[in-house]
């Protein structure tokens, strides 16, 4: 009994070491299985881990990847920092967890460091980068908003390709940005930006959805513009807060050594403007000018601006001239025609060193005469010389103008240059056309006041027209409207009054007008009124009109030259609101 107790005892000692031993060549055998691509010690040893590349060359602008890998080939997937011996020269991102991209921003060279999470080996690669070679192209960038559209995205190319040079603009834009908005966006990478670029070609793209870093990284830039928004461009306190700042990040960013940096000093609102910014200058326009180029010198000593673009001052100097303070389309925003030409100009001659005066460009399309032509550039000429005072325009308090014999007419609520066609832009009290130019584009003396506003425009006129006018879809589909009878947006506006000066008080003058409101069947009937030594009233269903014009004629002005011409509701009007249009007008010598 006892030996078989012993034996039985034994051998179940026996099966137990049996089982034992089988599980320890399972788990080695599990252990020779697992993959070799992720290892399980830390680095050790100075050959365990390599990079794919030690030293690099790359032109500024250009991106390399640098991968990590163990010393047989296996990626190596273990934490590790990284870090840039100069951050100004290179970008480092992580792109997975065995490598990162970087991108070369300026010539120099950098050594990127590799260290492992366990801090026991280092690696190094040595980027060396080299700047482009000189292509003869200019780069513009602005960081702006609508100043910036209207100063240089419509004559600028033009007009120095006119002269030889080679060069790409783009705005980077959303409407009323301030340098604060720039600044939140920039640091957030917001993607929200309108980028217009125009190539050397001079066609425009337009790309939504940008962000600065984007559009910084996207060229070698020759200059980078800022630019406040109007209503904060006199306070030098909102540049104190955001510039320094902006500009750093900005110029860590760029790649290019010899990007240059731009102040854009911006204009001074119309006397007769109803911005609400305007209050803070006490809505006068030389308070408001003078502020501006205050805080515009003041501002670009608070970091390396190399040029001030005295945009502002050339304005100021064109409203010494014969055109007036009419460089305005709604008070703040330039005029499409002289106002953005007088712009460009002052953009070129500051940021080109080259003498606007004579520049051949002539926009043609628009119908810029000879005289504004000379008169906006020497306004410019004046103000890159001297930026930060008013130079009197002389030479240009007067023009000769054509004959009034050919037939003149005014697009209301005009939102893009159309030849033969004269531009009332804003609907305000004050809003003047100082000289309408005949349908051949010569400037006559006469000129078109909004004496009484309209409420606003209205899109939805009727496009597809057949009237004696010949007008474009761009014309006949805008209109400035008033209503009569009740309240719309805030406004009753009972009547319109557009008052037509210079004219000759011994002759008499035919004006014929359209009006649309598409979609509608109510009958939204206008009434035209004009007077001046006579009156003449004329009638015309402004609903879901396409064919229809109403004319009075005859007229013969007052004895100053003028005829005013009222519109208003007629008493048909069956609108609750008395809705009134005016698109379009003609006016012609009886």
């Amino acid at each position: 009994m006892i030996i078989e107790k012993i034996f039985s005892r034994k051998k179940n000692l026996l099966s137990f070491l049996t089982f034992f031993l089988l599980l320890l060549s399972v788990s080695a055998l599990n252990s020779c299985q697992k993959p070799r691509s992720l290892p399980e010690s830390p680095i050790s040893g100075p050959a365990t881990v390599v990079l794919d590349k030690q030293s690099v060359s790359l032109m500024a602008g250009e991106t390399v990847v640098l991968n990590l890998s163990q010393e047989n080939g296996d990626k190596f997937v273990k934490p590790f920092e990284y870090s840039i011996s100069d951050p100004k020269l290179a970008t480092i991102t992580r792109t997975s967890a065995y490598s990162v991209s970087v991108r070369a921003l300026r010539k120099g060279t950098a050594v990127i460091k590799f260290v492992s999470d366990a801090g026991d080996q280092e690696l190094t690669a040595t980027i060396n980068i080299n700047e482009l070679p000189s292509d003869n192209i200019t780069r513009i960038l602005a960081i702006g908003n609508s100043f910036s559209e209207d100063a240089i995205e419509n004559y600028l190319h033009s007009m120095i390709t006119a002269t030889g040079d080679s060069v790409i603009i783009a705005n980077l834009y959303i409407g009323g940005s301030s340098l604060q908005d720039h600044l939140t966006n920039a640091k957030e990478n917001k993607s929200v930006y309108s980028y217009r670029k125009i190539g050397t070609n001079g066609v425009k793209v337009t790309t939504e959805n940008f962000s600065i870093e984007r559009a910084i990284t996207d060229q070698r830039w020759d200059y980078i513009s800022f630019q406040q928004v109007s209503q904060n461009s006199g306070q030098f306190s909102t540049y104190q807060n955001t510039l320094p700042e902006l500009f750093e990040y900005e110029q860590n960013r760029e790649f290019y050594s010899k990007t240059k940096y731009v102040l854009h000093q911006t204009w001074a609102y119309a006397q007769n403007s109803t911005h609400d910014g305007f209050n803070n200058y006490g809505r006068d326009q030389l308070t408001m000018y003078n502020a501006i180029v205050d805080a515009a010198d003041r501002a670009s000593k608070l970091v390396p601006i190399n040029v001030v673009v005295p945009s502002g001052t050339a304005i100021q100097n064109g409203r010494t001239t014969f055109w007036g303070d009419n460089f305005n389309r709604d008070g703040y925003h330039l005029d499409l025609n002289v106002g953005r030409y007088l712009a460009a100009c002052t953009w070129y001659e500051a940021l080109f060193g080259k003498s606007v005066v004579g520049n051949p460009f002539n926009p043609g399309l628009f119908s810029l005469s000879p005289i504004e032509m000379e008169m906006a550039q020497h306004a410019a000429h004046a103000a890159v010389l001297n930026p930060k005072a008013i130079t009197d325009m002389t030479a240009y308090k007067t023009i000769s103008s054509a004959a009034f014999v050919n037939p003149v007419f005014v697009d209301v609520a005009q939102s893009a240059p159309v030849f033969g066609w004269n531009g009332l832009t804003s609907p305000v009290e004050g809003t003047t056309i100082p000289f309408l130019r005949d349908q051949d584009g010569n400037l006559t003396r006469i000129s078109l006041t909004i004496i009484e506003r309209f409420n606003n425009s209205n899109l939805d006129g009727v496009q597809n027209t057949t009237t004696p006018f010949n007008m474009p879809a761009a014309v006949s589909r805008i209109s400035y409207y008033g209503n009569s009878k009740a309240a719309f947006l805030g406004l009753l506006v009972k009547q319109s009054v557009l008052r037509i000066a210079n004219l000759d008080p011994a002759k008499s003058y035919n004006f014929c007008y359209f009006g649309s409101r598409g979609g509608t069947n109510e009958n939204r009937q206008t009434k035209f009124i004009a007077k001046g030594q006579n009156e003449v009233i004329a009638y015309l269903n402004t609903g879901n009109n396409g064919t229809n014009i109403a004319c009075t004629n005859g007229v013969k002005p007052n004895a100053n030259g003028v005829i005013d011409i009222t519109i208003t509701a007629g008493e048909s009007n069956d609108n609750p609101t008395g809705f009134y249009y005016l698109n379009a007008m003609r006016i012609t010598p009886q």
